[in-house]
């Protein structure tokens, strides 16, 4: 199945803005804390890798949870009454 070139575009435009909306993020934590001069910068870029890192792993484990639950919770077969607490 082809991505429309379009929607490349869209999903490109959204991942740099959530990379430069963490960079600025990580960049003003990091001012407030103290940092200042070329220090500031690694201190940015070190943060908004992390965060990125972060948000990576996040992302499908809790997809993978909430299908855990959903197919704990919701029975596939008509017959069968769900889990319910006692």
């Amino acid at each position: 199945m082809m991505v429309n070139t379009r929607v490349k575009k869209i999903m490109v435009i959204l991942a740099i803005s959530l990379i430069i909306a963490t960079s600025i993020f990580s960049l003003g934590i990091a001012y407030i804390g103290g940092v200042r001069g070329i220090g500031l910068l690694g201190i940015c870029f070190f943060l908004t890798g992390g965060i990125i890192v972060v948000l990576a792993q996040l992302i499908p484990a809790c997809i993978m949870l909430s299908s855990l639950i959903g197919g704990i919770i919701s029975s596939l077969r008509k017959g069968e009454a769900s889990i319910r607490a006692a």
